[in-house]
């Protein structure tokens, strides 16, 4: 094992690497996927967008409920090493897999990729926690997950551009494609750095208290696939919106009960960090509800309610490089919007479609349509979702450096604190865009692109604080054996308040005026942050004592 007197593991640095170029093609896939699948003009798939946000919300909420699968198997029988590579072999093959027409190649592709980041993400993240197990680097282990989460965001930042210059010059297909060579370049970058962080790869056995691995298997993941395809099938009409959404949470409930049986059959050093590592995962569901909607309501609220116009000097340059998206008042084959932008469907739930201008210039004074034989030059949108990742990479060595400065002091935050007034700062971040709809008197103009960079600027200021915030938690708090786990756990809460993005997000047409849309957002988020406030006492003194 190492012994270099830096203040971080060679290893973060290879595994920072093949994590940005992984994230490079998920986020890649992510930023078109709702324009993908919404598309009728491009050659997408032509769904509503209620349809089209609840795919969204059940495949990010099945990404990272996954990883608790491959963190068991990585823990007791495949280690992490042979899980990531399996995991990014399968993720490509799937990102690939997107850019073949036809709905079964979709599907099938997406169950590659769901299956695949249940190999990758956890155990990434569990094998980065183990290279600072070593004393020299283990108070540098917060500062640590900083670094590996801006690594994720580089790559999100640059894919949103490589994937508006594919599918404006070549089609969505090519865009899903370079997806899959993104995450096939950071596998080879992580065998590249093999010898950094293979003595870190150790398995761990199941303890005599532990649940056998055929036991999980047979009485958790079977019942939850059982539980959630019935789910889906036989009940009549839908409980909680649509059938995915149905099987999800009804598939869900084994898996769930399964990490408080883990809880209940702990022994008496263990209860106390895994209790508290549940309570964390309860609370965190609601932050990644309302953040995970940047796939959803902001990008609808970029495609429709924002002003994408470039300026003269910006618009050959941009064009060359294929960010930018055309728009004339020549009438085409457009869906059927209302005054709120919301598609008329017919009796199969198809969009219904007729001949219009562009959707953009609905809410744009025809004074400014452009003339006949000219267009406007408008920025892609999915060139939007790098503004966070953007933001992360600028404030990350701030935020480090913050945290620094209050260690020196003696006054830095717990890990829990930090938390909490992450989730207060995303909830703040709503009340952005209720200032947004107000100043477009609720979608009736355009409004300035800086509503969205301005909610993006706040949003990611809370995420800084709460996301590698948590991944690092779980690193301290998890009994050793049960790291990838618990770091499974922790996806699982990922994984439902993805699916309550996608939930939330399939609600904004029921929103007549969508300020309320975002003081929903506000009042959950808000809650969630005081919950675990009431709880930050009680955490500490588990912290106090973490499990050896």
């Amino acid at each position: 094992m190492s012994t270099s007197a830096s203040k971080h593991p060679k290893g973060l640095y290879f595994l920072f690497l093949a994590e940005m170029w992984e994230r490079f093609g998920y986020y890649l896939m992510i930023g078109i996927f709702f324009l993908y699948m919404t598309d009728t003009q491009s050659g997408g798939m032509g769904l509503p967008n209620d349809q089209g946000s609840d795919i969204y919300g059940t495949f990010i909420a099945l990404v990272f409920l996954t990883p608790f699968i491959g963190g068991l198997l990585a823990d007791r029988l495949l280690g992490y090493r042979l899980s990531i590579t399996i995991g990014g072999i399968l993720m490509g093959l799937g990102y690939c897999g997107l850019a073949i027409p036809g709905d079964t190649f979709f599907y099938l592709s997406l169950a590659l990729i769901v299956i695949g980041n249940g190999f990758f993400k956890a155990n990434i993240s569990t094998l980065l926690g183990n290279l600072y197990s070593e004393p020299q680097y283990l108070p540098q282990k917060d500062t640590g997950y900083n670094i590996f989460y801006m690594g994720i965001n580089v790559g999100a930042f640059i894919c949103n551009f490589v994937a508006a210059y594919l599918r404006n010059t070549y089609g969505w297909g090519f865009a899903f494609l370079a997806a899959g060579i993104g995450m096939f370049i950071g596998l080879i970058i992580f065998w590249a750095g093999n010898k950094t962080h293979r003595d870190y790869d150790i398995r761990k056995p199941a303890q005599p208290h532990d649940m056998p691995l055929w036991k999980v298997f047979s009485l958790v993941i079977l019942p939850a696939l059982v539980v959630g395809i019935l789910s889906w099938v036989l009940i009549p009409g839908d409980v909680f919106g649509s059938d995915s959404t149905d099987a999800f949470i009804f598939g869900s409930i084994p898996i769930i009960l399964f990490y408080v049986s883990l809880w209940s059959r702990a022994s008496v050093e263990d209860k106390k960090p895994i209790a508290a590592l549940l309570s964390i995962f309860a609370v965190v569901v609601v932050f990644w509800g309302v953040f995970k909607q940047n796939g959803t309501a902001l990008t609808t609220w970029a495609e429709y309610y924002t002003d994408r116009s470039l300026p003269e000097t910006l618009e050959k340059p941009a064009a060359s490089l294929g960010m930018v998206q055309q728009v004339d008042a020549t009438p085409t084959t457009v869906p059927d919007f209302d005054a709120a932008f919301r598609t008329r469907t017919d009796a199969e739930g198809k969009v219904i479609t007729k001949e219009a201008p562009a959707p953009y210039l609905n809410n744009l004074p025809e004074e400014e349509w452009p003339q006949e034989g000219n267009s406007l030059s408008l920025i892609s949108t999915e060139l939007f979702q790098s503004i966070n990742p953007f933001f992360v990479i600028i404030l990350t060595p701030l935020v480090v450096a913050f945290w620094g400065f209050m260690r020196r002091k003696g006054k830095e935050p717990s890990t829990p604190a930090k938390m909490a007034l992450g989730l207060l700062i995303t909830g703040l971040s709503t009340l952005v865009m209720v200032g947004a709809v107000w100043a477009g008197d609720n979608g009736q103009y355009k409004v300035s692109s800086l509503w969205l960079v301005g909610t993006y600027f706040v949003v990611t200021i809370g995420e800084l604080c709460l996301s590698p915030m948590g991944l690092s938690l779980v690193s301290k708090v998890s009994p050793p054996r049960l790291t990838a786990l618990m770091m499974g756990g922790w996806f699982i809460a990922t994984s439902i308040g993805n699916k309550l993005s996608g939930i939330l997000a399939s609600l904004w047409d029921t929103y007549d005026d969508k300020q309320y849309f975002f003081w929903v957002n506000f009042a959950v988020t808000v809650s969630a942050a005081l919950v675990l406030v009431l709880m930050l006492k009680w955490l500490r003194r588990i912290m106090e004592k973490p499990a050896v």
